[in-house]
């Protein structure tokens, strides 16, 4: 079996999750099972899976996996499905909750529901002195999923994850520290196999149990589990540390180091672990034949180097017509990235501010969500650049959007200021429909997708005044821009489906041709006896 591992899957998803689901895609295509890994705990999980293309028989959560809730049957709880445990008990309605009392008019509990047919979330548990002793989670599916129960002064003491029958199976403790804040002190676990109890320090032993288990569960004399991490926190420790063989991959999503300097003496710290250990790994994938190159450069790893890209162009984008420059909106420039500080979309602005001022007819839409830190401090880095040049008619916020077909078959260009990539799905999908990238010369990926003077233009990092002066050359050469929009188009071959799955299936016969060796290596140190059939 082949795992693609990451911690959460949600309904905004980072370049890491659409990654994993235009893999999943691919390997649906050509009949090649798999499974998704998701570490974290997520009540809603499954609603946002499913609606991305993954079905709940696809599907492995850690919790839900010791549980034994991986497939269920959907029913959701209602107020009237819930035993309070006390006779006479009346509700009120209150925004997004109810509000339970006792015959007496004490608070049992406040329960919490979404939608519009008032489906639970979750209930508050109020003892007869009115602290709050206990809180519950359900699952989307209908089940009670986690207690967590509190201290006398309302902190969290002991967590609990239930299975179907409402047993702990999995619990989290929490001691106060030195400072008298509580800490996660432990983790215990009992098998839903065979009832033993299992401690663990961590979460991260909690986790290499969890691969333990999955290794064991779906090994196989002929062909080796596949571990791929995509997200390093997750697995990249537990990996390194299995009771039998397997063939792991760790996927490095964006660049290693300095997207300026990749031998920069500080490195990206989802990556250090991994590279200090690189060699702990059958294979390390990159997105870019750059990345590998530098990756190659810099640590020598005896670990397998793969250049995998992590997006595909459909077919139907392949032979989709193309739409001529003259039939788009003229000057019209999009970009689909989150509101964040690395996107340094404040840059992009100040040189689409020189843009329309050549330019009047010239807009820039922004697509995605904005970053939250500090205070939405990216988002208003980007509306201070538009107010400060009085672009509020030519710059526009458009949110997020999984409607991309219809805003790149209509626009012009495509803009990237990023400090660092790791591939960028979003310029790839650029050059499918057709549009112009400018960019900085960054890496990794933009610099890479975009052909400098074939499909678009690459201009020097951090240099605002020549991404503004490539822009503008381009919108006022008609014959340039369609010439680079051909090419733009053509060069998107080089991600279609049959060229990236050439390289995933290189990968996994790799691993099928080192398992002999590998499987003797652990029948001499004993590793592999337990999966002996």
């Amino acid at each position: 079996m082949i795992f693609f591992i990451n911690s959460i899957m949600q309904a905004n998803k980072s370049g890491i999750e659409f990654a994993q689901l235009k893999r999943i895609e691919l390997f649906n295509d050509h009949h090649e099972d798999y499974r998704l890994i998701v570490r974290d705990w997520d009540p809603k999980l499954h609603p946002v899976t499913r609606a991305a293309g993954v079905p709940d028989d696809k599907l492995i959560n850690m919790f839900e996996y010791f549980q034994d809730a991986m497939t269920l049957p959907d029913h959701p709880v209602h107020l009237a499905d819930l035993d309070f445990g006390v006779g006479g008990t009346h509700a009120t309605e209150e925004a997004t909750r109810f509000l339970v009392y006792n015959a007496q008019n004490q608070l049992v509990a406040r329960v919490n529901f979404t939608g519009d047919d008032q489906v639970v979330t979750s209930t508050e548990l109020f003892d007869g002195f009115g602290n709050l002793y206990r809180v519950d989670y359900y699952d989307t599916r209908g089940f009670r999923t986690l207690e967590q129960w509190y201290t006398p002064d309302n902190k969290i003491g002991t967590e609990a994850w239930l299975d179907v029958h409402g047993l702990p199976v999995v619990e989290k403790f929490y001691r106060p520290d030195n400072t008298g804040e509580l800490t996660a002190t432990g983790w215990r676990l009992t098998d839903r196999n065979d009832g033993k109890v299992y401690m663990f320090d961590t979460v991260e032993e909690l986790t290499l149990q969890f691969l333990n288990d999955l290794n064991a569960e779906y090994w196989s004399q002929e062909h080796p589990n596949i571990f791929v991490l995509d997200r390093g926190h997750v697995a990249d420790w537990g990996l390194l540390h299995l009771d039998r063989p397997a063939y792991t991959v760790n996927h490095l999503h964006n660049a290693h180091a300095s997207g300026q300097d990749p031998m920069a003496p500080i490195v990206n710290n989802n990556y250090e672990f991994t590279l200090n250990a690189i060699n702990g790994y059958d294979a390390i994938v990159s997105s870019t034949h750059k990345q590998s190159a530098d990756v190659e450069r810099r640590y020598h790893p005896t670990a397998k180097l793969f250049t995998i890209p992590v997006g595909v162009v459909p077919d139907r984008l392949l032979q989709a017509p193309r739409i001529p420059v003259s039939e788009r909106t003229f000057g019209k420039m999009v970009v689909f990235a989150r509101i964040a500080p690395e996107k340094q979309l404040d840059q992009l602005t100040k040189a689409f501010a020189q843009i329309h001022a050549a330019v009047p007819a010239a807009t820039l839409d922004l697509y995605g969500y904005a970053d939250n830190n500090n205070n939405y401090a990216a988002k208003r880095a980007v509306q201070r650049v538009i107010d400060a040049n009085h672009l509020g008619d030519a710059v526009t916020f458009k949110g997020y959007t999984t409607d991309v077909d219809t805003a790149e078959n209509d626009a012009m260009l495509y803009g990237l200021t990023s400090n660092m990539e790791g591939f960028n799905l979003a310029i790839m999908e650029a050059i499918a429909h057709g549009l112009i990238p400018i960019t900085y010369d960054v890496n990794y990926g933009p610099n890479e997708i975009t052909q400098d003077h074939v499909n678009g233009r690459v201009v020097p990092y951090g240099d605002i005044d020549a991404f503004a002066q490539a822009a503008i050359e381009i919108l006022q050469d008609p014959d340039l821009a369609q010439r680079y929009s051909t090419a733009a188009y053509a060069s998107a071959e080089r991600y279609s489906e049959a060229n990236v799955w050439q390289a995933w299936r290189a990968l996994l016969d790799d691993a099928d041709q080192l398992w002999p060796a590998k499987l003797a290596a652990a029948r001499l140190d004993g590793t592999a006896a337990k999966g002996d059939k």
